[in-house]
């Protein structure tokens, strides 16, 4: 018995092991990534669009953001660890392929050949600062926090602030069906914060020089 637990084990383990290399090895593809795009430019291809759920803010800037983070973050709203019911119901509907193809997209998106990245971000009020400094925002996301440490880390300089304000706010969210975000990192960030300090956290990052753009489709330009 114990030769035949051992023996299954092993299996599984190879069956895992073979799945999840199989998984790494998915490949985007920037070019068929912008034909599967038609559930995104509604809303991210518009410049200024405003979202009303949980609140009203602007949806975020993706084009320029990290391709990992893209994928990651698409992701998590198909498993619904981000729960958002319109977003979840596009992520849903895509498969791997589809995920890396829309974020190898995105990432190149609106990208200048020969752009140079942002330097260190400069210095915002002393509160600000304060709590840049307490949450150790840069640790991850970089000096310039265009820069993440990670690449499933987001960028965050330049994006929307009242994007970054809502969802901050859903990292410290917990048994709400509807909204919220199941990240253990980022909730014990924002959980130190009150709402009023993640706004001014908010409002400091976007007011950064950063890499993230809103490109509307080809025939609105």
């Amino acid at each position: 018995m114990n030769k035949l637990l051992l023996s299954l084990s092993a299996v599984l383990v190879a069956s895992v092991t073979t799945f999840s290399a199989q998984a790494q090895e998915i490949k985007g593809d920037a070019k068929a990534g912008e034909k599967k795009n038609a559930m995104c430019i509604g809303c991210h291809g518009i410049v200024g669009y405003q979202a009303s759920f949980p609140e009203v803010h602007k949806v975020p800037k993706i084009s320029g953001q990290g391709e990992k983070y893209i994928a990651s973050a698409l992701n998590a709203y198909k498993k619904g660890e981000r729960k958002h019911a319109s977003m979840r119901g596009i992520a849903a509907s895509l498969s791997d392929q589809d995920i890396a193809d829309l974020s190898a997209f995105y990432a190149a998106s609106g990208v200048a050949e020969g752009a140079t990245a942002p330097g260190k971000a400069a210095d915002g009020s002393a509160k600000a600062m304060e709590l840049v400094t307490k949450g150790a925002c840069a640790s991850c996301h970089g000096d310039s926090f265009s820069k993440p440490i990670d690449p499933s880390y987001p960028k965050i300089a330049g994006q929307h602030s009242d994007y970054l304000f809502v969802a901050l706010k859903a990292y410290k969210t917990e048994n709400n069906a509807q909204i919220g975000r199941g990240n253990a990192i980022m909730g014990g960030v924002a959980k130190q914060f009150s709402n009023a300090e993640l706004k001014e956290l908010a409002n400091y990052v976007g007011k950064l020089p950063g890499e993230l753009k809103t490109v509307p489709e080809s025939r609105f330009r």
